[in-house]
């Protein structure tokens, strides 16, 4: 009963690699049919800012997934598509949203949250705090 872990049904290493890719294409081939699809349906069919909405839905749609299969997700993506998907239904609904100030603020926050985390700066040395 010599079994691995590929055998097991267990993905390892380049196996998560492969869940991790394959849910990416998905995803991107999800956001080209969806562009076309847009295009090809008449312009009074959807709102402006479905684009958007659908963008965020999937950039939120594919770090589920990746989370729910065990696979690292994306902080970036997650911003990404939360900020897709209020810009999204902000339009929708007709209230524009200040994006650069609200990308800034994130922008900020995540600096603070990492340096009082005591993270490592990209450079790979410690901060000097």
């Amino acid at each position: 009963m010599n079994t691995t872990m590929r055998e097991s049904g267990a993905p390892g290493r380049s196996g998560n690699r492969r869940h991790g890719q394959r849910l990416d294409e998905i995803a991107m081939a999800l956001v080209l049919i969806m562009t076309g699809g847009l295009w090809l349906a008449p312009k009074a069919m959807f709102p402006e800012g479905t684009w958007l909405a659908g963008l965020g839905l999937i950039l939120l749609g594919l770090n589920a997934a990746r989370r729910i299969r065990g696979l690292k997700t994306s902080g970036f993506g997650i911003i990404v598509g939360l900020i897709a998907f209020a810009a999204g239904i902000g339009r929708i609904i007709g209230q524009e949203l200040p994006l650069i100030p609200i990308l800034l603020i994130i922008l900020g926050a995540g600096l603070v949250l990492r340096a009082a985390a005591g993270k490592e700066r990209p450079d790979g040395t410690p901060d000097a705090s």
